[in-house]
């Protein structure tokens, strides 16, 4: 018996095998897009344990970015989740709700938005589960950061986000000050929350097989904000500066942004923070205390 395969006397399973996703592409003419970086998962098990790390339930409201066929679509209906998806391949947005409807699932339990996810200013709520809460989604690997970066910002209201990208994404995200990976892409998904790496996947379970190495990554918004949407931008700003030569110093990195390097060195010691210091060794909360601290002295 498959993997796949229901056991005797369980419930058929709605998730889509490798040959049901090779035939709904063939009979739809469509094929996977190098340009927009897509790769469908054609596994069922790992769809399940992709469910699993987000804790979906029953109820639960979650956000799909890039459904493309509905494997991770279908998993997560199973689970009991209602889905608003953002589709931004036409040929996919039309087929969706067909495999969905030819699954048996009922319409008011997913909505489907045709646009770019970076374009996307407006969730659609959920009929009983309402506004989406969590994230789950195996993004473009191309897009992956930018997305997953400006999803955290618009809506707050996503407490929670498990998606599948590069493994080096995930690194890079989830990197620690002082790491050689560590970077402006570390410091502002942490100052929307805790990342961490949930899990490894095989290229293997992907059609078509990409040459490189995929796992999952874990976000969980803080608590309280670290800031206003104003901090941000601020803090945001200090962060690029740093980074874009981060081989400098604070005092020489941060000059442009501050207006001169001795304006910089002027911030940073006001910020508690040594200004022949790289980058790279800050925390998201000292990059904070630099964007106060020019605030304080402006």
């Amino acid at each position: 018996m498959s993997a796949d395969q229901p056991r005797e006397g369980a419930e058929p399973s709605l998730l889509l095998s490798a040959r049901d996703i090779r035939e709904l592409a063939e009979a739809a003419g469509i094929r996977p897009s190098k340009q927009r970086g897509q790769n469908f998962v054609i596994d069922p098990n790992t769809v399940r344990t992709i469910v699993e790390r987000a804790d979906v339930r029953p109820g639960s409201a979650v956000l799909e970015v890039g459904p493309g066929l509905g494997s991770l679509t279908l998993g997560l209906l199973e689970a009991g989740a209602d889905v608003a998806a953002i589709e931004l391949d036409r040929g996919l947005a039309q087929l969706l709700p067909l495999t969905l409807r030819a699954r048996g699932i009922a319409p008011d339990r997913y909505r489907l938005v045709h646009a770019d996810a970076l374009a996307v200013t407006e969730l659609p709520e959920l009929p009983e589960a309402g506004e989406p809460r969590i994230l789950v989604a195996n993004l473009p690997y191309n897009v992956a950061t930018p997305i997953l970066l400006t999803l955290l910002q618009r809506f707050p209201q996503l407490r929670e986000a498990i998606v599948m990208v590069q493994s080096e994404v995930v690194d890079r995200l989830a990197a620690s000050p002082g790491s050689r990976i560590y970077g402006a892409p570390s410091v502002k998904a942490a100052w929307y929350g805790r990342t961490e790496r949930a899990g490894q996947i095989s290229r293997q379970v992907f059609w078509p097989v990409p040459n490189v190495d995929s796992s999952l990554l874990r976000l969980t918004r803080h608590e309280q904000p670290m800031g206003t949407e104003e901090e941000r931008e601020r803090v945001f700003a200090v962060v690029d500066a740093a980074f874009a030569q981060r081989r400098k110093t604070l005092r020489a990195a941060l000059g442009g942004w501050a207006g001169s390097s001795a304006r910089a060195e002027e911030i940073l010691r006001a910020a508690g923070v040594d200004p022949g210091a790289r980058g790279e060794t800050l925390d998201v909360a000292r990059f904070h205390a630099i964007a106060r601290a020019a605030d304080g002295i402006a």
